[in-house]
């Protein structure tokens, strides 16, 4: 039934070959008629770069990136029958995820007791002594994870996921010359971590 639903929505020019923007289109537009399965193969195919963004926003605390990853796939599944399908399925859903991560650390702010964001997390990984590249990855991780949640979150979005500052500045709710100092006061904090580390 799966297949059959992805190939009904599939360009039907002998020429044309299937784009993974356009299985995912597909998926998609099964999901939002109900198919589960449709909506278990959009999990299986962006889990893993959900995962990550959330894991970067949320300083690698990997209990909590695991909950937000399934929130945010919770929500897409409810807001899927609205998705108007003007956006690449993947840009969606990558928004998607950002947002609830974002409002986990907007809600943790507001709570006292909740901002376990400010401590340096120690269980980002071991280090990998047969590689260098591993060491860098995971010091580069772990300098990233002690970084203040907004000056994180503003470092992930703008270095990582390639959003403007204007954009940044909305999600986050603060200005946007606020969105570019804290840019530079998280490169400056990552510069001294790595440096410190050497």
């Amino acid at each position: 039934m799966l297949a059959t639903a992805v190939t009904d929505c599939l360009p039907t020019a002998p020429s044309a070959t299937a784009t993974p923007a356009d299985v995912d289109q597909a998926l998609a537009r099964a999901a939002a008629g109900g198919d589960s399965s449709a909506f278990e193969a959009l999990y299986r195919r962006h889990a893993g770069r959900v995962h990550g963004v959330v894991a970067r926003l949320v300083g690698y605390d990997r209990a909590r990136a695991e909950d937000l990853t399934q929130e945010a796939f919770v929500r897409a599944w409810q807001a899927l029958p609205a998705y108007r399908f003007e956006s690449a399925f993947g840009t969606w859903l990558h928004r998607l995820a950002v947002n609830t991560a974002l409002m986990d650390m907007r809600a943790r702010r507001s709570r006292p007791g909740l901002d376990g964001d400010d401590d340096v997390l120690d269980h980002v990984g071991t280090l990998d002594t047969a590689g260098q590249g591993t060491a860098l990855a995971l010091d580069l991780e772990r300098a990233v994870a002690t970084l203040p949640p907004r000056a994180r979150a503003v470092l992930v979005l703008y270095d990582v996921e390639g959003w403007k500052h204007e954009e940044i500045a909305e999600a986050l709710g603060m200005a946007v010359g606020s969105s570019k100092a804290q840019l530079h006061r998280a490169r400056g904090l990552l510069r001294e971590r790595l440096e410190g580390h050497q």
